[in-house]
Formats: C-alpha cells, sequence, structure tokens
C-alpha cells in the first residue's frame, strides 16, 4: 500500500495517507495567534478544511480528533464554534485535553484522522 505526504518537511509532513485513512499534524491558527479561543478556533478548523480537501476527503469523514487547549476555561468557546462547523450526523470519536503548548501566542491545537 502507498504512503502519500502533503507538505512535507525536515521534522513532520502537514498530511499522510495511507489507504484510504488521512492523518493530519496538529493544527494551529496560522492567521489567528495571540488571537481568542474563538478566532483560533476558526483558523484552525479552516486549515483542517484545507488540508482534508488536498488529501481527498472532508469532514463529514473524520474519524476522530483530538482536541488540545491550553486552558479549560474556553471549552465552551471552542465547542460553539466546532459545534457549527462538525458535519451533523458525522461527529468523530472525540478527546479534549488541557496542555501548555509550544508557543504561548497558540490556546487550540486541533488533530484529526479521516477516511477518504
Amino acid at each position: 500500500m502507498t504512503i502519500q505526504r502533503f507538505e512535507t518537511g525536515p521534522r513532520m509532513s502537514q498530511a499522510v495517507v495511507h489507504g484510504d485513512t488521512v492523518y493530519l499534524a496538529g493544527i494551529v491558527a496560522n492567521n489567528a495567534g495571540g488571537e481568542s479561543v474563538t478566532k483560533q478556533t476558526q483558523d484552525v478548523l479552516a486549515t483542517i478544511d484545507s488540508h482534508l480537501k488536498k488529501a481527498g476527503t472532508d469532514k463529514s469523514k473524520l474519524l476522530s480528533a483530538t482536541i488540545y487547549l491550553t486552558d479549560m476555561k474556553n471549552f465552551a468557546d471552542m465547542n460553539a464554534v466546532w459545534d457549527a462547523w462538525v458535519s451533523p450526523g458525522n461527529t468523530p470519536a472525540r478527546a479534549t485535553v488541557e496542555v501548555q503548548l509550544a508557543n504561548p501566542k497558540y490556546n487550540v491545537e486541533i488533530m484529526v484522522i479521516a477516511a477518504r
């Protein structure tokens, strides 16, 4: 079975496709770093949409999601954006954890796995 890698760098690839499974790297806000968790989540989900499209799939085929928040007090704000974005009836298995991210300007990071 072949492996495809998208936006590959020296440390990681943004997306890896193995068979009919698409693995995305953890995604942080490209354009909204330092802004509210609402704006960062919107930015992250737009990037996820873009990566999934490049890999030949979309959010309706999400299998799992792991969401990393720097403060659980932002859980409701992040969920409001997530709930408006996720495909109704196709919600993935999901975990949300509180963490310290590598750069303090980020409040949320999301990693997903999808089918093609």
